[in-house]
């Protein structure tokens, strides 16, 4: 077992990460920027180091300090978290380098999955559907790329292989059109990236976004815990998420599931991972692979009873996969509400001091959240704040359930995304399941 582990994050994943540790008699040391002090995982941590000015740049992505931080209290293990450095491949590197375990896959998988091409061309060889595309890179040959959308047919969509977060892509309906815009997301992917290699697809108009998670020991084994759906989004930004994803074929569901183990198999994966695909018309098309935990897994654990957390730390202390496939079993439905701290009408971030918080309470709720009252949201991160997160026996009681979990959630002093998810929960097309991607901009109108 792993004997102190370095949490390289802040926030409600920071705390996550530490409860971890802490059920698994780990020690752990929490990095934090000066902005980040009062911090409720930096006081309950067994050590606390600095690790630089508020700005992310000199603080949770200096490497340097990281690794530093790691030195001087003779941490084994770093866990990135999600975001920041979490799937950045020279960190791992470095940090295998230097002597520590680093908490999720090899440096050359994150490389390979991080390339949105080779990671396109190594699920289709282990057998993962995909969306039909370009087969790698578009050449610099006009002709050649006209040719492959008139293959594809339009409309397509033009993406950066280095892209991520909804960056780096632009869809094109007509051919006159296109070449233009291949060479602006390039410039874009080049400017953004440092990388200008751009790829095309078919672009689905009305595809819902169906996630599977999976496990793997880097020994051979490999287990998933079934699917997730986060089609609510806003801007390619996840806004409310459920499990299992509703309303899908139970073939296809089977297919994919077994498909994502093949690959995790195939090329060798390690940690918790999460394959993302866009589900239209009965069919899967996967888009890329999180080689990470995601901001989204409490709703699988609440489904399937599996600490995924934790067992990212049992896989990195070097131990074989404990559960297998035959043990996961789907009991039931869950919710996760982002809870941000942003204007619910402007989505502006709104920092600020917490005059006052409660979190809601009952059978089957659960709230993730480094939130106190008298604590100071810093403007320098990210606005998530929390995630409230209810468990019911079928979808209709874990909705009603949210419903009831948000009108008792308080968080004063700051303005929140509450009222948001009050709407959203209520509203009679979500209640149904199987809304798509673009469902909730338009609600917002556009």
């Amino acid at each position: 077992m792993l004997d102190k582990v370095l949490i390289a994050n802040r926030g409600e994943i920071a705390l996550r990460i530490l409860r971890a540790c802490k059920e698994l008699g780990i020690r752990t040391v929490a990095v934090h920027s000066k902005a980040d002090r009062e911090l409720m995982h930096v006081r309950l941590a067994d050590e606390a180091v600095c690790i630089g000015p508020a700005s992310s740049a000199h603080s949770y992505l200096n490497i340097p300090a990281l690794i530093s931080a790691a030195e001087v209290t003779d941490a084994s293990a770093i866990h990135p978290g999600y975001g920041f450095l979490s799937e950045n491949a020279n960190f791992a590197e470095q940090v295998e380098r230097s002597g520590f375990t680093f908490i999720g896959p090899r440096a050359e998988t994150i490389r390979l999955m991080g390339d949105k091409v080779s990671a396109i061309e190594s699920m289709k060889k282990a057998g993962v559907p995909t969306v039909p595309g370009s087969d790698g890179a578009l050449p610099d040959d006009d002709d050649a790329v006209l040719a492959t959308a008139r293959r594809i047919g339009y409309p397509v969509i033009i993406k950066a292989a280095a892209g991520g977060g909804g960056r780096g892509m632009r869809v094109v309906h007509t051919e006159s059109n296109l070449l233009s815009a291949v060479s602006v997301t390039q410039s874009e992917a080049s400017s953004a990236f440092g990388d200008g290699t751009v790829y095309m697809e078919k672009f689905l108009e009305e595809p819902r976004h169906v996630e599977v998670q999976v496990l793997a020991d880097g020994q051979g084994n490999a287990i998933h815990l079934y699917d997730r759906d986060c089609s609510l989004q806003r801007r390619h930004q996840k806004v409310l998420e459920e499990a299992p994803a509703p309303q899908i074929d139970p073939e296809a569901r089977a297919q994919v599931l077994k498909a994502c183990t093949d690959a995790c198999i195939e090329i060798g994966y390690r940690g918790a991972g999460t394959f993302e695909f866009l589900y239209e018309k009965g069919q899967f098309f996967f888009i890329e692979m999180n080689t990470r935990v995601q901001v989204e897994h409490p709703v699988t654990e609440m489904v399937t009873g599996v600490d995924i957390v934790k067992q990212q730390l049992l896989i990195a202390s070097g131990q074989p996969l404990s559960i297998r496939q035959e043990d996961v079993e789907v009991k039931g439905h869950a919710f996760e509400c982002r809870i941000n701290a942003e204007d619910a009408r402007t989505f502006m971030p709104s920092p600020g001091k917490v005059t006052l918080y409660h979190a809601p309470g009952g059978l089957g709720v659960r709230m993730d959240s480094h939130l106190y009252t008298g604590y100071s949201v810093p403007p320098h991160y990210d606005s998530l704040i929390g995630k409230l997160i209810t468990w019911g026996a079928d979808r209709t009681n874990a909705l009603t359930r949210m419903r009831n979990a948000l009108d008792e959630l308080l968080v004063e002093g700051i303005k929140t995304n509450i009222d948001l998810q009050k709407d959203l929960v209520r509203d009679s097309a979500f209640q149904q399941g199987g809304v798509n991607i673009h469902y909730l901009e338009k609600k917002l109108g556009g």
